[in-house]
């Protein structure tokens, strides 16, 4: 498979590379690396109130990771490695549906008892500059986000650079090959939802501009061959209003255009369910902005995301594992830089207008450090039905989270986050659900 023929590449040149070191360099290589275990007991449950499927599974992933450091001189080297189990608890043949991104899935159509998976990422340091090639990497960008709701860290493959040369000016660039979803052991080609066909050409640039300590400007332009063309503009600023007191303001501004064999058989986007003014095209145009007063321990968010009529917002996705394999071996998952990436629904389809609203509360300030909790509403309407005739649709959902971590003691790092979604389908056509997810966290580090 791709992913193990680029981890034995690297491992091997990693070691060529190795021996040819001076003592001192490889002391900088060791001295400075890191090595944890990190552990996630992950509980799902989906309750399908519309006569579908429910889904209820437990497992427990693992996953170590071991960061080297540079090698000293002008240009350092360094390699990242890294190794992933997932062993399935609980949820037989019945409670796993065919379609899932919790965990692989036998032929007949049961869960698979373990997977795992390994990958390698070398790495290069120039002054302020470094570049990343391998299979492990994990981008948080506006035009690539890698994901981490389910049991394991989705990952991507290819290359990355990042440099901070000009001071309060990050560059960031490159191009990824393939992405492993968060419960598969295999790597594929990036896709859109609904297509059939990949692409190993995701192509990115862009930056973020500091400003001053409060304003910070954002542009970033990406490509994924063949499907569609994506810019990017946002402004983050903050106001502080009192010591314990500011206003933020949040502006994310997507224009996305068709790219190549776009729309053809197999290149087609589905436009999330939603119209499309040219069927399987990209054609959209996004905007959203979102206003947060923090006062002390508690914040409180409204915002809007407004999506254009001609078709719904596009973000990359993993390739169907179904139509490459001819069975579901936990690929899918995605996340897009948009608050209306909820806990179950997404909010993004043609003419789909999105009020939304979030209050937090960290319990430090009532004595109880490490506990956090937040309630948040979406309610979107104006959808245009796929048709693009009769009566614009709405949807809406409640989402809850409430997230502690121990802070001392031989549990401190131990961390629990509960997140529970109700969703609405409204006039869509969809299905109501009730979503609950129960992570326990910890990751023990070695050195």
């Amino acid at each position: 498979m791709q992913i193990k023929s680029l981890s034995a590449t690297l491992a091997l040149t990693s070691f060529t590379v190795g021996l040819g070191l001076t003592a001192s360099a490889r002391a900088d290589f060791i001295e400075d690396s890191k090595m944890s275990l990190a552990t996630r007991n992950f509980f799902f449950n989906s309750d399908n109130h519309s006569g579908g499927a429910d889904q209820k599974e437990w497992a427990q992933g693992f996953r170590l990771d071991y960061i080297s450091g540079f090698t000293e001189g002008p240009v350092g080297f360094g390699l990242d490695l890294q190794g992933m189990l997932g062993v399935h608890l609980d949820g037989g043949k019945g409670r796993h549906p065919a379609v899932n991104t919790f965990t692989p899935s036998k032929g007949d159509g049961s869960a698979e008892s373990t997977w795992s998976s390994g990958g390698a990422t070398a790495k290069a340091r120039f002054s302020k500059t470094e570049i990343r090639y391998g299979n492990t990497l994990t981008p948080s960008l506006p035009v690539l986000l890698a994901n981490d709701g389910r049991m394991q860290l989705q990952t991507f493959q290819g290359g990355i650079v990042t440099s901070k040369e000009i001071d309060n000016l990050t560059l960031t660039g490159g191009q990824m090959e393939g992405v492993k979803g968060r419960a598969s052991t295999n790597s594929t080609g990036l896709s859109v939802s609904g297509a059939t066909h990949d692409s190993n050409k995701f192509r990115f640039a862009g930056g973020d501009w500091k400003v001053n300590k409060d304003l910070t400007l954002q542009y970033y332009y990406a490509n994924l061959e063949n499907f569609y063309s994506q810019n990017f503009l946002g402004l983050v600023h903050v106001l502080p209003i009192t010591d314990d007191s500011s206003f933020k303001t949040d502006v994310r501004y997507f224009k996305s255009t068709s790219d190549g064999r776009n729309g053809e058989a197999g290149y087609a986007f589905n436009n999330n369910g939603g119209y499309a003014k040219n069927p399987g095209k990209v054609d959209n145009t996004t905007w959203s902005t979102m206003f947060t007063y923090s006062l002390g321990n508690q914040s409180l968010m409204l915002g809007r995301t407004q999506v254009s009529d001609d078709g719904g917002f596009v973000w990359h996705n993993d390739a169907s594992i179904v139509n490459k394999y001819g069975k579901n071996e936990g690929q899918g998952g995605y996340s897009f830089y948009l608050f209306n990436d909820a806990t179950v629904g997404s909010f993004v389809r043609a003419g789909e207008n999105t009020n939304f609203g979030q209050y937090s509360y960290n319990f430090a300030g009532l004595g109880i450090a490490g506990l956090k909790a937040s309630i948040s509403y979406l309610r979107g309407d104006d959808i245009r039905a796929a048709s693009g005739h009769g009566a614009d649709q709405h949807e809406s959902e409640v989402d809850t989270r409430i997230d502690y971590v121990v802070q001392n003691g031989p549990l401190k790092g131990f961390g629990t986050t509960m997140r529970h979604g109700t969703y609405h389908a409204g006039t869509t056509g969809g299905a109501d659900l009730d979503q609950t997810r129960l992570f326990f966290n910890y990751t023990y580090n070695f050195f």
